[in-house]
This record gives structure tokens, C-alpha cells and sequence, in this order.
């Protein structure tokens, strides 16, 4: 890879992490279509951007638990079934274009709803255990299918049924993300016993932004701001999935 094609996907990579983390997400379908539009082979970009997730969503975390968000007894259930249902995800095939059109489509819509919402006095209340665990079963089955972390399922359905603020959200979503990427990665790497070593600059990249983005995020931004952020992000995941799959 040339030096110039290199910087200039390094730049992308920050640019994304920065926005992505400050959502509490990592940036894998970012990530994926900055490196599909350098012609990247898919086999080289899905480790690198698995390995990304890994670095934003890690460093996510560890912001969202210092600025006091996390909640364990909010997270775990969402986690329980999504990483067997990731698994169970990358092995089913479906008419791929006509999945992803209308699950692009569904994106978008939940993109204008966050963009444009008015804020409501209802106090959000925790959804039960066993509708966490169904909940987060289904998106690691849709993450398997589409091979993201599943926070552009997981942040949407949260706040739209009020189950928690952004910020807890947020670092809900930085969990969900890791266990999920750590497990495709694990899985990529048993099956090519490789990881392209030109993803070190590209890691530089996104532990910088990733870093910027998730201390905006935890500490700066208010829970309004979030939500706009998570309705661009909607808006560049759903037309991804429409545009170009």
C-alpha cells in the first residue's frame, strides 16, 4: 500500500472513530466502506476492522465506566445470547441485497426519529431480563449477518423504548461491541492464522479519534447532542447498507 493511499485511509479511520465513539459505538461499517472505497480485498478489511472495534470499543468503556455510565445489571443480559447468536449470524446465508436494503432502510428511518426528536418527561425504566437476553440475542444474530458489533441495532432499540439515557446507552453499547468483535476476530484469525500488519497505522488512527470521540461523549457532550450524533450515524450506516451493501 502506497504511503499516500495509507495516510489518507488513516485520516478516514480517525474521522470515524472520533464520531463513532462519541456514541458509545466503534465504527465497523465506517471503517469498512473508508477501506472499500480504496478497493481494499474484503478479505483484508474484515481483521482490520474487527481490530478497530476492538481498540474504540475498549477505549469507549473504559470512558463511559470513568464518567460513571456503565451499568452491569443493565449489560449483561444483552450480552448473554449475543455472542453463540453472532456465531450462529455468520453462518446463515440470506438474499444478501434485499437484506440489506431494507435493514439500510430501517436505519434511516431510525436515523430521522433521533434526529428530529422531541424530548419527552417519561424517566427511562429497565426492560426486563428476559427481554434484554431475547433482545440481544436477535441483533448478535443480525451482527453475525452483517459482520458489525451490532451497536447500529442496539443504541436504536434502547432509546427507542427508554430502557436507559444515552449515556448508559453509550457504554452498553461499547460492551456489547467488544464481546462481539473479540468473537469474529477470534474466529477470522482460526481460520487465516493472520492479521494484516498494515492495520498498525490504521490502529494509530483510531485509538487517537477513538480516544477524542469517547471522552466527548462521557463527559462533554449532553445526552441531546448524542442523540444527533447517533442519527448521522444511522444516516451513513443505512445508506452504506443501500448504496453499495
Amino acid at each position: 500500500m502506497v504511503l499516500q493511499t495509507l495516510l489518507l485511509v488513516s485520516a478516514g479511520i480517525f474521522v470515524i472513530a472520533v464520531l463513532y465513539s462519541s456514541i458509545g459505538h466503534a465504527g465497523a461499517s465506517g471503517y469498512i466502506a473508508v477501506m472499500s472505497l480504496f478497493a481494499m480485498s474484503p478479505e483484508l478489511i474484515k481483521p482490520a476492522a474487527l481490530s478497530l472495534n476492538i481498540l474504540v470499543a475498549s477505549i469507549g468503556f473504559w470512558q463511559f465506566w470513568r464518567g460513571g455510565h456503565f451499568s452491569w445489571s443493565l449489560c449483561w443480559p444483552f450480552i448473554v445470547l449475543s455472542i453463540p447468536f453472532a456465531f450462529l449470524g455468520g453462518y446463515v446465508n440470506l438474499p444478501t441485497r434485499a437484506f440489506q436494503i431494507v435493514l439500510g432502510l430501517l436505519l434511516l428511518i431510525a436515523a430521522v426519529r433521533f434526529g428530529f426528536e422531541v424530548k419527552l418527561k417519561t424517566e427511562p425504566r429497565a426492560p426486563s431480563t428476559s427481554l434484554a437476553m431475547g433482545s440481544g440475542g436477535g441483533i448478535g444474530f443480525l451482527a453475525g449477518l452483517t459482520g458489525t458489533g451490532g451497536g447500529i441495532f442496539l443504541s436504536p432499540l434502547i432509546l427507542s423504548m427508554r430502557w436507559a439515557t444515552a449515556k448508559k446507552m453509550a457504554a452498553i453499547t461499547t460492551v456489547f461491541i467488544l464481546a462481539n468483535s473479540i468473537s469474529g476476530l477470534a474466529g477470522n484469525i482460526t481460520l487465516t492464522h493472520s492479521l494484516p500488519t498494515f492495520a498498525l497505522p490504521f490502529m494509530l488512527a483510531a485509538v487517537v479519534g477513538g480516544s477524542i470521540g469517547s471522552y466527548l461523549g462521557s463527559f462533554l457532550l449532553p445526552d441531546t447532542t448524542i442523540k444527533r450524533a447517533l442519527a448521522v450515524v444511522l444516516l451513513i450506516a443505512g445508506t452504506k447498507l443501500i448504496l453499495f451493501g
